[in-house]
């Protein structure tokens, strides 16, 4: 009887032969799929899906890659086809990185791994939803514990692929998701030395003690720092073109003239071009002073006038803040109290995928940290999600009447 869907020995050696020139084609400076390090090594169809391909499949997959679709990044309270949400944001992520790394002839696998799972962990409505739910799991832990712990979404990020939904990623991708949160521009990317679980797994939970210890990491590949900086380039242009698009009037101008340019189109082109240009053959990435200088005032330039608006701002703080804060509180004590009809149940702890983790193996007893359980679910929300939940839990309605969506007309 014919086998449709096992490879003969032939083809398997073929698609060996395949892999080992792609390889070894690669620079000296890349991460190689046989270099891959993954916890469990037992995976499917590994010859047609190397390691770091393999990584990108799971991301895809998961349960929650869709939720980008409704995650804002900097405009949340537009309705506006045409500004960047998540979903299509990591795609930009995911090309730029994908550009440096074919001219410096890195791991395009790894790359698109990185940086399709980087923003994952992002809370609803952007930087803002992640500072509000940080502050509440301060809070909340040091009530109910009396040590501080400290959310930030590169950290979530690592944490629900290594541990909520435990996709068994290598480690080279989740360094690289760990460590891509770099709003500091640097002249030069160098990998750290980062080489084992153990490690990782001590790194990580120091990200959640020490808050600004995260600042500090460096991806453990070359290809975790081209989505590092991909990331920047990603949103230092087309986060202006969005204020564009959202017709906020600000008091401040932007500068018309720069050695990077300007125009969304011209800041992508020419940084790709002036780090491919100074990091050709070179273990790490780097750019010409004159241009990180430039690049570096740009980013300052949008905290000003976009990140610092305060009609851009004044809904987050008006509205998510005290619905934010309110809303910990309740599921807070519906895990406490088991209530088992709340949301926090119903659609998150008895998932047989989000919720495995929080339990017990043998008698599914809810053994972790209530805090944890709550700042995992708040996160894993979507903006409309987590409006419909406080409505649905009258969570504070006055600050949802006050909730006013700008119109396509």
């Amino acid at each position: 009887m014919k086998n449709y869907f096992e490879f003969t020995t032939s083809e398997i050696k073929y698609l060996e032969s395949i892999n080992a020139k792609h390889d070894g084609q690669l620079s000296p400076y890349a991460c190689r799929n046989i270099d891959a390090v993954r916890e469990h090594k037992k995976i499917n169809y590994s010859i047609i899906r190397p390691a770091f391909s393999y990584d990108v499949d799971c991301i895809i997959h998961s349960p929650v890659y869709n939720r980008y679709a409704d995650k804002t990044q900097v405009f949340s309270f537009y309705k506006n086809d045409d500004i960047t949400r998540r979903a299509l944001h990591v795609q930009f992520v995911s090309k730029i990185a994908r550009t440096i790394g074919r001219a410096l002839n890195l791991n395009l696998d790894l790359i698109e791994a990185i940086a399709l799972g980087h923003d994952m962990g992002h809370t609803p409505f952007g930087h803002k939803g992640e500072q509000f739910l940080s502050e509440c799991y301060q809070k909340h832990t040091q009530n109910d514990n009396g040590k501080t712990r400290f959310f930030n979404h590169n950290v979530h990020s690592a944490r629900l692929f290594r541990y909520i939904i435990y996709s068994n990623l290598t480690l080279q991708t989740l360094s690289g998701i760990l460590s891509h949160n770099g709003e500091k521009v640097c002249k030069e990317y160098a990998p750290s030395d980062l080489s084992n679980f153990e490690e990782f797994d001590s790194v990580l939970e120091k990200c959640f003690i020490d808050n600004d210890f995260h600042k500090t990491l460096r991806p453990n590949t070359l290809e975790g720092c081209v989505v590092r900086i991909s990331d920047m380039i990603a949103y230092a242009g087309k986060d202006r073109q969005d204020l564009h698009k959202a017709k906020l009037i600000t008091d401040k101008e932007f500068e018309t003239s720069r050695l990077i340019g300007v125009k969304n189109s011209d800041i992508i082109s020419n940084l790709i071009v002036n780090i491919i240009k100074n990091s050709i053959d070179s273990p790490s990435l780097n750019m010409d002073e004159e241009v990180f200088n430039d690049l570096k005032d740009l980013i300052n330039e949008n905290y000003e006038i976009i990140y610092g608006n305060k009609e851009l701002n004044a809904p987050y703080y008006e509205i998510v803040k005290p619905l934010m804060e309110k809303l910990y509180a309740v599921l807070l004590d519906d895990v406490k109290n088991r209530n088992y009809d709340s949301p926090v149940f119903q659609h998150y702890l008895n998932d047989s995928i989000m919720g495995n983790c929080y339990r017990e193996n043998e008698s599914r007893a809810i053994i972790a940290d209530p805090n944890e359980i709550v700042t995992d679910y708040i996160a894993s929300m979507t903006d409309d999600y987590f409006i419909d939940i406080c409505s649905y839990l009258h969570i504070n309605d006055e600050a949802i009447r006050k909730l006013k969506y700008h119109e396509y007309f």
